[in-house]
């Protein structure tokens, strides 16, 4: 196992894992280095990689970035609460590693969540691109009641923009036996004894490649799992079917939008047109990140 490590406790711990990201891991490394809030540590874990990803995040040499590495596969869910397991921030955020934050994300995240003692884990507004290609604007609930209004049919909150209290992500454990879905479940899980918010800023640029029909369906069918297990504990048994069955119409409308070809119209019409100001701030990021490349 290969680690580096600091001393003394960051404000804030970023957790992250991998699977053969070398040629997106950088970026997001590089937009982390460029956090108006710097006192961070970034804690990487690598699940079984065999291209070069690690040689990537030690030649950056940062004694912020934590990375371990075992030579297993473990999948994301059970590397997500290893990295919570030896987190020391007070503050936990999510990231994945081929995602790139915008410049203000931790301070802000954290400014609110100091600003709001009651709330245990936040999410913010995230632009989506495949490639160069910015898509859309991936929207947030911004309070609880909104967010949790139809839990059964899913949670409007973006995983890799959460943010939250350390404490909350101890209390609260990914189903390490999950292989997709593994936030939605959590959150269907934990909502009843937490309080979410979300913010509308955009802090994050999300890569969503092209749609795969059997990756939708697999996310949609062990989220039912989930509500076909935690209905009745958790809510009315009958919203829980309801929750089914829609999953189970969400999924026909994959099959038939993606079977046609219209991977790219299935993106859009999830998400919002996104804003000018967001635009220019997205272009100047991936400009700079650009510049940046090789180095």
């Amino acid at each position: 196992m290969f680690e580096l490590m600091i001393d003394g406790q960051p404000l804030v711990s970023v957790i992250m894992a991998m699977r053969n990201a070398s040629a997106t891991v950088r970026d997001t490394i590089r937009s982390l280095q460029w956090q108006t809030l710097s006192d961070w540590e970034l804690i990487l874990l690598d699940d079984g990689s065999v291209d070069s990803s690690v040689r990537v995040i030690e030649s950056f040499n940062d004694p912020r970035i934590r990375l371990f590495v075992d030579g297993r596969r473990m999948g994301l869910a059970a590397r997500l609460n290893q990295a919570v397991g030896t987190a020391r921030g007070r503050f936990i955020a999510r990231m994945d590693a081929d995602d790139v934050c915008f410049p203000l994300r931790l301070e802000k995240q954290v400014a609110f969540l100091e600003a709001h003692p009651q709330i245990d884990l936040m999410a913010s507004s995230a632009v989506v691109f495949s490639g160069d290609e910015q898509v859309g604007l991936l929207p947030v609930s911004l309070n609880h009641d909104d967010i949790v209004r139809h839990p059964f049919r899913g949670f409007s909150f973006p995983h890799p923009t959460w943010c939250g209290r350390a404490e909350w992500f101890r209390t609260n454990p990914y189903d390490g036996s999950l292989g997709t879905a593994e936030d939605q479940d959590l959150l269907l899980r934990s909502y009843g004894h937490s309080k979410f918010a979300g913010i509308g800023d955009v802090l994050i640029g999300y890569r969503q490649p092209r749609l795969e029909i059997g990756k939708l369906l697999r996310g949609r069918l062990v989220f039912s799992r989930s509500v076909w297990r935690h209905a009745g504990a958790i809510g009315p048994f009958v919203s829980g079917i309801n929750g089914i069955l829609s999953q189970a119409v969400r999924a026909t409308v994959d099959i038939v939008t993606i079977g046609l070809g219209l991977n790219r119209w299935s993106q859009r019409r999830r998400l919002h047109a996104v804003p000018r100001d967001v635009y220019d701030a997205w272009l100047t990021l991936r400009a700079r990140l650009q510049c940046n490349q090789g180095t």
